[in-house]
C-alpha cells in the first residue's frame, strides 16, 4: 500500500516523498482514514511505529480544506504532549509534512522565556503544539484562546498520566469547545487511560497495531545480573566494544543520571545527561550532540526520554531496571525504529529481580541472560559512597566552659531552686555582690532573696564596703539587679561561713529583717 491509496492531497504527498516516505506503517494505514472521516480515535502503538505521522497527515489535510486568511489566524488544532523534547519533535514533523500546504505551526513549552512564543501566537497559527504547564500559563494571560479548536490531540497519554498532568489535562479539555474531534495516542494502554478516554472521546474508533504488552521482536534483549556496586564497571566494560558508537542509558532518577555521567566523564567517555532539572537549552544541546555523535553516551530518565528520536540508534542500556513494566517497553523501543535492528542490555541487581519478573510477566517471555561478563552477581551489597560518614558529635559545653571561665555550680540551695552564677560587666565594671550583708557569706549559684526596699547601693560601692569578691560569669551584665540570698545557705551546702566584716556605715533595718534568723 502506498500513501496515494489513502487519498492524501498532492502537497502532502510531495512533502512525504521529499522526506523519503512512500509506504505507510500499519498504524498510519489504519488511523489516517479514520481521522479523515472525522471520527474520534483511540490509538495504541509502540514508539517508533510512525505514530506522529498517523495524526499529523490527516490533520494537515483536514485544515487545508478551509484555509484561513487575515492578519491573525485562530488556532484550529491543538496537540498536547507531556515533554518539551516530544513537543519539538512533533512540531518538526508538522513543518516537514505541511511545508507545501501554507499552514502555520508553532510550539510552546516551559523552561524558556515566553516572548518568542507569544510573538508567534500574536501573528496567528493554525496548529499549536504545547506542553500542559506553559499552555495553561499563556491561557491565563489571554494569549491563547481555544474556542476555535476543531481537532484536539492528546499524545503520550500514558506518560501524561504518570507525570501527574491529569488535572491540567482536564482544565484544558474544559476550555475546549464541545463540538470537536478528539484523538488519543499512546505507546501503552493501561486501564487508567482507557477509563480517561471513555470520559472524553465520543464513540471512538480503536486502533491497536500491537498488543499492549508486546515488545519489538526485532530487538535483541539481554539481562546481565550484577551487583549494584559493579554496575559502573560493567558499563565501562560494554563501552570497550567499538561497535557501540552511541548508546542511550536509562536511569530511574535524575540524581542517578548525573552520577553515571560523572563516572563516565571521569573515565574519559564523552557523556551528557538529559532530565527535568536541566535547562531547556542544555537539554537541546545534549540531544543535538548525541544525534551528531559528538557525544557517545546520553544518560536519560524515563520522562525526559519521551521525544528522543535518533535514527540508526542500535544500543540501549537499562542501567537500572524500571519499576513500571510498561516503561521497559518504551525504553527498548528507542532502538530498532522503523524496522532497524537493535540491542538492549539491562543491568539487574538483587533488589531489582522483582521488577524483572513483572516485566517478563507483561511481555510474556523470558529475557535471555548474558553470563559472559567479568562482574557476575554475588549478592554483595554496594558500598556507601554517595554520602560520607558523619563525624562523631562532640558533647555540647556550657556557656561558661565555652568562654574559658569556671563551670556553673551544679549545687542548688534547695530542691526546685535554680542555680545562678554571677557575671562580670560587659562594660568592664565589677558585678554586684551576691552575698548578704548580714552574713557575709559567698554564694555560688543560689537564687538571691529580695532586698530591703530602698537598699540599692552601686555595685562597686557595695563590693568595696563588704570586701566580698564577686563571682562573675558570662551570663549577666553590669548593673544587673541582684538580691541577696537568705542566710543559712552556706550551712545547708556544707560550706563554712567566713567572719563578718565590719562596715563603716551601719546596716539599714527593714521590715524584712524580722524574718531572718538571729545569731
Amino acid at each position: 500500500m502506498a500513501f496515494k491509496s489513502l487519498h492524501i492531497i498532492e502537497p502532502i504527498l510531495t512533502a512525504l516523498s521529499e522526506e523519503g516516505y512512500t509506504t505507510p506503517t500499519p498504524i498510519q494505514a489504519q488511523a489516517i482514514p479514520i481521522v479523515m472521516h472525522g471520527s474520534d480515535l483511540l490509538g495504541c502503538a509502540q514508539t517508533g511505529t510512525g505514530k506522529t505521522a498517523a495524526f499529523a497527515i490527516p490533520i494537515l489535510q483536514l485544515l487545508s480544506k478551509e484555509k484561513q486568511t487575515g492578519p491573525k489566524r485562530p488556532i484550529r488544532s491543538l496537540i498536547v504532549t507531556p515533554t518539551r523534547e516530544l513537543a519539538i519533535q512533533i512540531n518538526d514533523s508538522f513543518k516537514a509534512y505541511g511545508r507545501h500546504t501554507g499552514l502555520t505551526t508553532t510550539v510552546i513549552f516551559g523552561g524558556v522565556g515566553q516572548q518568542q512564543q507569544t510573538n508567534a501566537l500574536q501573528r496567528g497559527v493554525d496548529i499549536l503544539i504545547a506542553t500542559p504547564g506553559r499552555l495553561l500559563d499563556l491561557m491565563s494571560q489571554k494569549y491563547i484562546s481555544l474556542k476555535d479548536i476543531q481537532i484536539f490531540v492528546l499524545d503520550e497519554a500514558d506518560r501524561m498520566l504518570d507525570m501527574g498532568f491529569i488535572h491540567d489535562v482536564k482544565k484544558i479539555i474544559h476550555a475546549l469547545p464541545a463540538k470537536r474531534q478528539s484523538l488519543f495516542f499512546s505507546a501503552t494502554m493501561p486501564p487508567e487511560i482507557v477509563k480517561l478516554a471513555s470520559t472524553i472521546l465520543h464513540e471512538p474508533k480503536e486502533v491497536s497495531v500491537t498488543p499492549v504488552s508486546s515488545t519489538v521482536e526485532i530487538i535483541n534483549q539481554h539481562i546481565l545480573f550484577v551487583d549494584k556496586g559493579n554496575k559502573g564497571a560493567l558499563l565501562m566494560h560494554l563501552l570497550k566494544d567499538e561497535k557501540i558508537r552511541t548508546v542511550l542509558v536509562f536511569t530511574r532518577t535524575k540524581h542517578g543520571a548525573d552520577k553515571v555521567v560523572k563516572m563516565l566523564v571521569k573515565n574519559g567517555v564523552k557523556a551528557e545527561a538529559i532530565h527535568g532539572n536541566k535547562a531547556q537549552n542544555a537539554r537541546q544541546r545534549a540531544l543535538s550532540n548525541f544525534k551528531s555523535q559528538s557525544t557517545r553516551v546520553l544518560v536519560a530518565t524515563d520522562i525526559a526520554s519521551r521525544g528522543i528520536d535518533v535514527e540508526d540508534m542500535e544500543f540501549v542500556i537499562n542501567y537500572e531496571i524500571p519499576n513500571i513494566p510498561e516503561t521497559y517497553v518504551h525504553r527498548i523501543g528507542r532502538t530498532g525504529r522503523a524496522g532497524a535492528s537493535g540491542t538492549a542490555y539491562s543491568f539487574c541487581d538483587g533488589e531489582e529481580k522483582a521488577y524483572l519478573r513483572d516485566i517478563e510477566k507483561l511481555i510474556g517471555k523470558k529475557i535471555p541472560v548474558m553470563e559472559d561478563h567479568p562482574y557476575p552477581f554475588t549478592g554483595a551489597k554496594a558500598p556507601r559512597t554517595e554520602q560520607s560518614e558523619r563525624p562523631a558529635r562532640t558533647p555540647r559545653t556550657s556557656q561558661t566552659q565555652r568562654s574559658g571561665q569556671s563551670p556553673r555550680n551544679a549545687q542548688s540551695s534547695r530542691p526546685g531552686q535554680h542555680t545562678r552564677t554571677g557575671s562580670s560587666s560587659r562594660s568592664g565594671g565589677s558585678a554586684r555582690t551576691e552575698q548578704s550583708e548580714r552574713t557575709g557569706v559567698k554564694t555560688h549559684g543560689e537564687r538571691p532573696a529580695p532586698k530591703a526596699h530602698g537598699d540599692r547601693p552601686a555595685p562597686k560601692a557595695q563590693s568595696e564596703r563588704t570586701g566580698v569578691k564577686s563571682h562573675s560569669g558570662p551570663g549577666s551584665a553590669a548593673g544587673r539587679r541582684r538580691r541577696p540570698t537568705r542566710s543559712g545557705s552556706s550551712e545547708r551546702s556544707g560550706k563554712e561561713a567566713p567572719k563578718e566584716q565590719k562596715t563603716t556605715k551601719p546596716e539599714k533595718k527593714s521590715w524584712f529583717s524580722r524574718f531572718l534568723p538571729f545569731k
